[in-house]
């Protein structure tokens, strides 16, 4: 299929795709891997389309302040090669071999994945294991905003009808800082039946501060705060057994969500096995 006819610009600074996007029906282009389907499909049927990517100061990673920065344009495959990320952020290391298949992740850019927030994307629940922020340029200057008030629903999160996401930043991992990911997919580069991404503290022989962000179980990425707190006390059949009451899955064209469900409590044991495994 093909899009329907829609005008074009492109951006020159943040402020200019800011400005553009007051345009009846306007939308960013930035990678466009998500995009491009969804206009194909006839989907979306925007009137505008504002291309980002010669806007300048929105790409790069770097650590800043005990944070690693990751500008909205930096793609996929930088990330994945990148020795800020392996040393600083390796949650973002595991997770990003995942994610699609080499020819996407060249072109597909981390903000693209942050602001679409596919339910079943990894990077979503990266941000929110992780306790990042999303930055957010808008009419009425930039702003910072917590991973865990960032997604909202279904495709859904705090960016405003006129705002560019410009950046996220997640804490720079420490020397007690562990991290665990896993998912379920049917094909490797397929989104996931379900996922988990998990960090936590090293505590003597056990793990503190625990945070289990899943991934394909509902309409966002879903803290598992119950089961949390099962395994930072060292229980990990507490921590799935709490798992029925922090999930409640859907059924989709994935799988059904009782499946969903069990799949999570496998998820657990090999993520939890992982951050233990680190700490030896």
């Amino acid at each position: 299929m093909k899009p329907a006819p829609f005008a074009y610009a492109k951006a020159k600074s943040v402020e200019d795709a800011i400005k553009l996007l007051a345009e009846p029906d306007a939308r960013l282009l930035a990678g466009g891997q998500s995009l491009m389907a969804t206009l194909n499909m006839r989907m979306s049927e925007p009137k505008l389309l504002i291309d980002i990517n010669g806007v300048s100061g929105l790409s790069g990673i770097a650590l800043k302040d005990g944070k690693v920065e990751i500008g909205a344009l930096t793609r996929h495959a930088e990330a994945e090669r990148s020795s800020t990320i392996a040393k600083h952020a390796p949650l973002i290391a595991l997770a990003m071999p995942h994610i699609g298949h080499p020819a996407i992740r060249n072109r597909g850019t981390i903000g693209g994945s942050i602001a679409f927030a596919d339910p079943a994307a990894e990077l979503p629940a990266c941000l929110l294991a992780l306790g990042g922020e999303v930055e957010i340029a808008g009419a009425k200057g930039k702003r910072a905003v917590k991973a865990d008030e960032f997604f909202k629903g279904l495709f859904e999160t705090a960016l405003g009808a006129f705002d560019v996401l410009t950046a996220i930043r997640v804490p720079a991992a420490t020397g007690d800082t562990r991290a665990g990911f896993a998912e379920f997919a049917r094909r490797h580069g397929d989104y996931a039946m379900a996922g988990l991404a998990a960090t936590a503290k090293a505590n003597g022989k056990g793990l503190s501060d625990v945070r289990l962000a899943y991934f394909g179980v509902g309409a966002m990425p879903v803290r598992a705060k119950s089961a949390e707190a099962a395994l930072a006390s060292g229980d990990i059949e507490a921590a799935v057994k709490a798992l029925d009451g922090d999930l409640d899955p859907p059924d989709d064209v994935q799988a059904d969500g009782a499946t969903k469900k069990y799949l999570a409590g496998v998820l657990l044991r090999r993520v939890a096995a992982q951050l233990m495994e680190a700490g030896r």
